[in-house]
């Protein structure tokens, strides 16, 4: 799986706007504080808008805010929103997905990698960033990470 700038900039927005639930805020304060570009920002925003993630709000005290609780927005929803699925090969569905001969149990492998992911991915909440509490499924994962670190020429 490959996280794009923009699934990492929509999610490090949207942590912030976790944070001031109370006010809005203005992109150009979320872009400072995350160092993104602003006009890049503002794709992205309109995105999460359009996924009903964010709302925008006019006016002098306008800017952006979350739409739920962030204890109700996972980062599988902000990963869908801007990039689609978790996991797909070539578009294809993963239920059903055969293949031949020597590759037949390799769609069981897919199957396996989308389900890892979701795990952790609709497990954790914007809620479980912000305080900086990630579930118990997560800090095993990292654990796991931190022991078989390998290096790469």
């Amino acid at each position: 799986m490959r996280i794009s700038a923009r699934t990492d900039y929509a999610i490090r927005a949207m942590a912030e706007l976790a944070c001031s639930p109370e006010r809005p805020l203005k992109a150009e304060d979320i872009a400072g504080r995350q160092d993104i570009p602003v006009r890049f920002l503002f794709v992205v925003l309109s995105d999460l808008r359009q996924a009903r993630l964010v709302r925008g709000v006019r006016g002098p005290d306008g800017g952006y805010s979350l739409t739920r609780p962030p204890a109700e927005i996972t980062l599988a929803d902000a990963i869908r929103a801007m990039d689609g699925p978790l996991v797909s090969v070539r578009d294809l569905k993963l239920t059903g997905l055969e293949y031949q001969g020597a590759a037949a149990p390799m769609p069981d492998v897919w199957r396996a990698v989308r389900t890892s992911l979701r795990q952790v991915l609709e497990s954790t909440t914007l809620a479980h960033l912000v305080a900086g509490t990630l579930p118990e499924l997560v800090r095993d994962r990292v654990r796991d990470y931190n022991e078989d670190v390998r290096t790469y020429p």
